[in-house]
């Protein structure tokens, strides 16, 4: 059901987050405020900073709050040098997807013309659909026995979330399938030689054989991530663990041009938070120069969650506006150093906007 009003939570964090997140918010405003959308920002503390003024990385409070909002923007969080006792980084992120059930990430991947890439391709647009709670993560709380000679992390994989992963990998491919795209799900394991994995080949021909009208494949996971850099074409939507999600879809965001073009957004079924597929980048921090395009494209895939979570083609219209004209500068310019311009985080956002305000996409 359509809203009046959307509450957003803004969580900037750490290093060139807030930078990141305030032009993401400003474009949405944009974007809502020409297609009748009303958006609500609350801007909310939480990362390594918090942690270093306060001894916690996210307070309880904040937690109830940002759960009550319709969708969450996150820039990015954590500081090297700043760790817990055990000498992890500080990631209150991973602990709102274990404290919401955000069981899947969603990271698409588009080689955006003007964007130089390393790879020889023409159309690269795949989405990488990452589990996010289970795999190495699923042992992230485990009591861990002092020891100078070993260590060891636990690697789960349960049918529950297996299950939702894969139907969700499917679905997406459906919706990609009508806007284009083939329709085809690759699941990336390492059957041949992991229990585990060999377990959850098992799960994904289930559902497979659940969804007969979209095609799948199989692949190991060392041949796939060699096939995402030689071959980034042949794929469309790819799913698979936690551990190896983390790391492909790393491949896939260099393939088009690298994390500064690379949005996410981790979902349950009712819960969505979205962020740049970046971290904090503390050396660039406060110098302006920031690539924001990540951030923005993010703040697209939240338009497009509230849409699908609310029947609202407001919000599917102003996030497709928003991926255009963010299209358009990165095709025209200017571009930030990262992707070979010399333009600052400012001067791409303005850009941004009034590609945005333009009469062909205010239309």
């Amino acid at each position: 059901m359509t809203k009046d009003s959307y509450a957003i939570a803004l969580l900037p964090g750490d290093g060139i987050g807030p930078e990141v997140t305030q032009a993401a918010a400003a474009i949405l405003a944009d974007a809502a405020a020409r297609h009748g959308l009303a958006l609500a920002f609350t801007p909310y503390e939480a990362g390594a900073g918090t942690y270093r003024q306060t001894g916690e990385a996210i307070s309880a409070e904040t937690v109830r709050a940002v759960g009550e909002a319709d969708a969450i923007l996150l820039g990015a969080m954590g500081l090297p040098a700043v760790r817990y006792p055990d000498g992890t980084e500080i990631a209150p992120q991973i602990d709102l997807r274990e404290q919401f059930g955000l069981f899947a990430s969603l990271r698409p991947c588009r080689l955006f013309p003007g964007v130089p890439s390393r790879v020889r391709a023409e159309r690269v647009d795949m989405l990488i659909v990452r589990e996010l709670t289970e795999g190495l993560f699923a042992g992230r709380h485990d009591p861990a026995e002092p020891s100078d000679e070993r260590a060891s992390d636990r690697l789960t994989i349960t049918r529950a979330t297996s299950e939702k992963l894969f139907d969700l990998a499917f679905a997406q491919a459906r919706l990609r399938r009508r806007q284009g795209a083939p329709g085809r799900v690759t699941l990336l394991d390492k059957a041949n030689v992991l229990r585990s994995n060999a377990f959850l080949r098992r799960l994904f021909d289930e559902a497979a054989a659940r969804h007969p009208d979209i095609a799948s494949e199989r692949l190991y996971i060392d041949a796939g991530a060699m096939m995402l850099v030689t071959d980034p074409e042949r794929f469309d939507v790819v799913v698979t663990e936690n551990m190896f999600g983390d790391i492909a879809s790393e491949i896939a965001a260099g393939v088009v041009g690298g994390l500064g073009v690379a949005p996410s957004g981790d979902v349950s079924e009712s819960r969505g938070l979205f962020q740049p597929s970046h971290g904090t980048a503390p050396d660039i921090a406060g110098r302006g120069i920031a690539n924001p395009v990540a951030a923005i494209l993010s703040a697209a895939m939240l338009l497009d969650w509230l849409g699908q979570q609310h029947g609202d083609e407001r919000c599917d219209a102003a996030a497709a506006a928003i991926r255009a004209a963010t299209g358009a500068v990165l095709a025209a310019g200017p571009r930030t150093r990262d992707l070979g311009g010399t333009a600052g985080t400012e001067e791409v956002t303005r850009a941004i906007r009034a590609a945005l305000a333009a009469p062909a996409l205010a239309a």
